[in-house]
Formats: C-alpha cells, sequence, structure tokens
C-alpha cells in the first residue's frame, strides 16, 4: 500500500501519512495523574496549559518537528478540546491514544471482578472500549465523543506481568487488529514476554511498537535487538534522559548504530518521553525537539547516514500509524 493512499487518525481528523513529516512518537502533552487535578495543591489553569504547550510545540516545529504523538491513553489528562486547538495554533500534528496501563494506574471500575470466581476484566471488554474509542471516537467523559484514536496503547507493570496487564496487552492487539491501528506498549519486566502476548493475538509484528527499550536492563538483555529481529518497533523513548535506569544518549546512539549496522534501520523509533505539563508527578521537561538538536549529531557521529537518520524519525513512524 502506498503512503499517498493511507492515512493517520489526528485530533483534527485523518491526515495523508506522507505528510506528517519527523514524528516523536511517545510523548505527553498534559499528563494528570487519576484525581489529581481535585487535589488542593494543584492548578490547572487551561489557558496558561495552552501557553505553555504551545510553545513548546512551536519549538518543536521550528527544529524540524512535525507531528507529536500523545501516547497517554485515555485517563491521564487526555483533553480533546485542547489538542485540536493546539494543533491548529502550531502546525503541528497531533497524534492522541486510546488505551490504559499498567494495572496501578487503573479506575476501581477497571479493577472491579467482572465474573464468578472473580477475574480480572476480560480481554474482550478492553477490545471493545479501545475498539470504539476508534470507531466511533474518543470520549471526553461524561460530555461526548470526538475524533478517532491514532493509537491503542498501554504499560505493564514494572515488577512483572499481572493478569491485569495481560488482559490489558491482549485487549490492546485486539481492538488494534480490529480496527488497522497498531500498539504501542512500555514493557514491564519481561519485554519479550509481553511481545509473546500480543503477537498470539495474531496481530502482525510490524503494527507492534515496543517501548522502554533503552532501558538498561532490557539492552543487558539483548531484547532490542530481539524485538527486531522479530519485526516489531524497537522504541528508545528515553533520548535525552541521563540516569541510573536508562543508557546515556551515547549508549542510545551506538545502540541505534549496532541495529542500523544489523540490518534493522526499518525497526527502530526515537522519542523522548517529555511531559508538556504534569499533574501529580514529576514531569520530563526535556524538550520535545532534543531528538532533533542533541541526537541526531550524535547518530551522524557514530556513521548512521542521512538516509537511515531519515527512515527512522519520518518512514518508520509513518509506517507505524497509517491505518491499514
Amino acid at each position: 500500500m502506498s503512503v499517498n493512499s493511507t492515512t493517520v487518525n489526528t485530533v483534527l481528523g485523518p491526515v495523508p501519512a506522507g505528510e506528517l513529516g519527523v514524528v516523536s512518537v511517545h510523548e505527553a502533552l498534559l499528563s494528570v495523574l487519576p484525581g489529581a487535578g481535585h487535589a488542593f495543591d494543584i492548578t490547572l489553569d487551561r489557558a496558561e496549559i495552552f501557553e505553555t504547550l504551545a510553545a513548546k510545540l512551536r519549538a518543536f516545529r521550528a527544529h524540524g518537528g512535525g507531528t507529536i504523538v500523545d501516547s497517554t491513553g485515555m485517563f491521564h489528562g487526555r483533553d480533546l478540546p485542547l489538542y485540536e486547538a493546539l494543533s491548529r495554533a502550531t502546525g503541528v500534528h497531533i497524534v492522541a491514544s486510546t488505551g490504559q496501563g499498567p494495572e496501578e494506574l487503573l479506575g476501581g471500575y477497571f479493577l472491579t471482578p467482572q465474573t464468578d470466581p472473580p477475574t480480572p476484566w476480560p480481554a474482550e471488554k478492553f477490545a471493545d472500549l479501545f475498539t470504539r474509542e476508534i470507531t466511533e471516537g474518543m470520549v471526553v467523559p461524561r460530555v461526548e465523543r470526538r475524533g478517532p484514536a491514532g493509537l491503542v496503547t498501554t504499560a505493564v507493570t514494572r515488577a512483572g506481568r499481572t493478569a491485569t496487564d495481560k488482559s490489558l496487552l491482549r485487549g490492546a492487539a485486539r481492538a488494534a487488529l480490529a480496527t488497522g491501528t497498531a500498539v504501542s506498549f512500555r514493557y514491564g519486566a519481561d519485554a519479550e514476554g509481553d511481545l509473546d502476548i500480543v503477537m498470539d493475538e495474531r496481530l502482525p509484528a510490524d503494527r507492534v511498537a515496543v517501548g522502554g527499550l533503552d532501558r538498561r536492563d532490557a539492552v543487558a538483555a539483548g531484547a532490542p535487538a530481539r524485538t527486531a529481529a522479530r519485526g516489531a518497533y524497537v522504541v528508545l523513548d528515553h533520548v535525552g534522559t541521563e540516569d541510573d535506569e536508562h543508557l546515556t544518549d551515547a549508549g542510545r546512539a551506538a545502540l541505534v548504530a549496532d541495529l542500523v549496522r544489523a540490518g534493522h534501520a526499518d525497526r527502530i523509533l526515537l522519542s523522548v518521553g517529555a511531559t508538556g505539563v504534569a499533574g501529580g508527578h514529576p514531569a520530563n521537561d526535556l524538550p520535545y525537539g532534543h531528538v532533533l538538536t542533541a541526537f541526531v549529531p550524535r547518530l551522524t557521529a557514530h556513521g548512521v547516514d542521512d538516509g537511515d537518520v531519515r527512515r527512522i524519525l519520518r518512514a518508520n513512524p509513518r509506517d507505524l500509524l497509517a491505518v491499514r
């Protein structure tokens, strides 16, 4: 299927996939922990939030960015009218996502047993919930539905996959398969095992992006190379973060170069994991354009040529997000 004949679901409606430009695939615009908006010490002023996010998106565009994927899912501050206004004001395409997870961040309703004897929410219920956000529009709670989600996203518990996490992974995969969208998940403790569950639902590997693969434990286990070899996308989604848990940018650049040399340039995705505005949790204040301004020169220094850089920043996310 040609690029010209495929579209991507953005908050302003379908956009030809070839018009996305440089895409940052795993960011957060407004990220608010469930319930934090009601805390006495947290103020969420919409006008102030708009100006803050608009400035960050304009800076991203000024450095060559074209599209931001807000991968926070359904109930972590997603504000569709705000995102629509931001996209119109800045010219940056915004792709919003459906999905939830990990288990610890689910509301009580989604943890209520649905069977006798009690079991977690079944995968088919999550699948139906996520599918309707794509086919009928994303929910503005208690108000309406708006445009279709462009991605199904979830995350797995860091300490290890729970039964609910497993239902979320299967539900996300089924929703993606039913709608022609893709799945992006942040792995928990076992990247390959989490990927096994998604692919067990018969979702093609090239419709799956595995996040968190610039964690040191993932690299030590060889997960990035094995994920790419299976045909799924390797998401290095903390570019710019320098801490004990993740690779440094120097280490990330070396990892990308190794993957390119191994023939996996078409399976690499990059993101900062930045938070535009946060409520109830610390923000990652790095600019959305850090990949373009600071990381691409490192890739060049490691011998990654311009063609592969363009593939990683433009073609790979375009192919992932295109609705099939």
